[in-house]
């Protein structure tokens, strides 16, 4: 069936060539452009209705193709949930849950989306941060298995963590959250999403007619706000307020806590005194932190807009997302590594020119997860079909997806996919204990470390969590002890405020969504 829909996609888009080009030349296949952003939430004007957000840019990809309002990250860190979408495989098979192993080495010799590309004959580029840097991605970015040629990371990306921001106390450089900068006053006189678009660019006019599957990953709006001073300004402090509800949720069991150690550790944030783990932050620079998150934003927005402007979107798929989301003070967090739906909720837009959208089906309500987007641009560009993996035994086959493709969405057409358990997302993070701690790191625990993981459900109406004994000598689960447990209906409670757990007349649902998690993650 898919095969089906790949051809007819090709064939409107050899159309689309032959009746632009002034001397026409049949393109065989459509390039594709992945955009992934880092830590960024939806925060986005137009579909997602973000009215804090300044995004004419992505608002014009958005406008140009259809957006999924129910997209989620298999996990709320860099590095497990990027190798998580680009293999189309759960953390789970990947065996990766922090920052320190490579897949062909330990888990399995997976073949990986731009890899897919690449064995059918496409140019594949990776800038900037796609796959996390580093020993997750063999420190080569899986080249030359997924690339034509070597990735390309920024010079300025050494300073990313370093101290280059101006301290407005005493004027003395610090590692700050906080850190507005002339880029032409930083070190190399720039910063790296500036380099990775003007590379992405160069790449571009190198292509000719070459069919090309270009990843730009873009660094902000992750921490720090190492950001040109000027966004700020389009997003003054009095627009932000802080919310009524910035506390754990009533029940949360300890062990479902962030303590955001990554922002913590940051030289302004110490200086406010915060008592871990459940200290609260001062509302003014509560304030301050939405705004260097939105002017961020903004930022990078401006540096896709650049980027577009270099493509032929009459013959380019676009992928829009990110690898997971970042909490502005909800639940009383200020990053990701939770199962929230803040931490977990991503941005999905595909623009496709040979499927005109019409805006009455643009949003596509449907719940979807990363994993679905190896499958689906491989439909799209008329590649054969990725097959699914095997259910029981994941690890086996080298080229396979734990994914679905979203192509029927694209063409109204869901129910292919008859199961109702089709449209739930899943999702998991690790715990070395039950409480917050900060040796060992309970935001970012080492493999070694891990005791407990936090396996969640989204469906369309409730996500329900289980956080259960986990052995990381041996990757198993043990369902006999649980160290708690969350649920939410987003009927009545979409910002995830209320843990129902304990509520006996959902002892029915709990149970049955129990049952449902448990046969996925035996």
């Amino acid at each position: 069936m898919r095969v089906n829909k790949g051809s007819f996609l090709l064939s409107v888009f050899c159309v689309i060539i032959l009746s632009n080009e002034v001397q026409p030349q049949i393109v065989d296949r459509p390039n594709v452009l992945l955009i992934i952003l880092d830590d960024f939430r939806p925060a986005i004007n137009y579909g997602y209705g973000d009215e804090k957000a300044i995004t004419p840019n992505i608002d014009q990809v958005v406008k140009n193709g259809f957006f999924f309002e129910n997209a989620f990250a298999q996990q709320s860190l860099c590095a497990p949930s990027r190798n998580s979408m680009l293999t189309g495989r759960r953390p789970d098979t990947v065996r990766l849950y922090d920052f320190y192993s490579y897949w062909r080495q330990t888990s399995g010799n997976y073949t990986t989306l731009p890899q897919y590309f690449k064995q059918q004959g496409y140019r594949t580029h990776s800038v900037g941060k796609v796959f996390h840097p580093g020993a997750s991605s063999n420190f080569t970015d899986d080249f030359p298995l997924s690339w034509s040629e070597p990735a390309y990371h920024p010079s300025t990306d050494e300073f990313s963590n370093a101290p280059v921001c101006i301290n407005p106390e005493d004027g003395e450089l610090k590692r700050n959250l906080l850190c507005p900068v002339v880029p032409e006053m930083q070190p190399l006189h720039t910063l790296p999403d500036i380099e990775s678009t003007e590379e992405a660019k160069r790449f571009l006019q190198t292509v000719g007619n070459e069919p090309y599957f270009l990843a730009v990953g873009y660094r902000k709006p992750h921490i720090p706000f190492r950001i040109p001073l000027k966004y700020l300004e389009q997003h003054p402090v009095s627009k932000f307020q802080t919310l009524d509800l910035d506390y754990p949720p009533y029940g949360l069991p300890n062990v479902a806590w962030s303590s955001f150690l990554d922002v913590r550790n940051r030289d302004d944030f110490q200086q406010l005194n915060v008592s871990f783990p459940f200290g609260r932050i001062p509302d003014d620079f509560k304030l301050r932190i939405r705004q260097h998150y939105y002017a961020a934003v903004t930022y990078v927005d401006e540096l896709i807009g650049q980027l577009l402007k270099a493509v032929d979107q009459s013959r380019t798929i676009i992928a829009l997302t990110s690898d997971h989301g970042w909490a502005l003070g909800e639940h009383g967090e200020w990053a990701k590594y939770s199962n929230y739906d803040v931490a977990v909720r991503v941005p999905l837009v595909i623009s496709v020119p040979a499927l005109p959208v019409q805006s009455d089906r643009q949003k596509i309500e449907n719940v979807v997860e990363l994993l679905d987007l190896f499958p689906t641009l491989a439909d799209l560009a008329g590649l054969p079909p990725v097959q699914a993996c095997n259910v029981d035994r994941p690890h086996k086959a080298t080229t396979c997806t734990e994914g679905k493709s979203l192509v029927p969405l694209l063409l109204s057409n869901s129910s292919e996919y008859e199961d109702r358990y089709e449209w739930i997302a899943y999702s998991q993070y690790p715990r070395p204990g039950v409480y917050p701690t900060i040796v060992p790191n309970s935001d970012e625990p080492k493999l070694k470390h891990i005791k407990i993981m936090g396996y969640s459900m989204r469906t369309e109406r409730f996500r329900y969590t289980a956080w259960i004994r986990f052995s990381p000598a041996n990757f198993k689960r043990d369902w006999s002890t649980i160290y708690g447990e969350e649920l939410y209906d987003h009927l009545i409670d979409p910002r995830e405020n209320m843990n129902l757990i304990d509520r006996t007349p959902l002892n029915a649902i709990k149970d049955s969504l129990r049952m449902k998690l448990k046969e996925k993650f035996p």
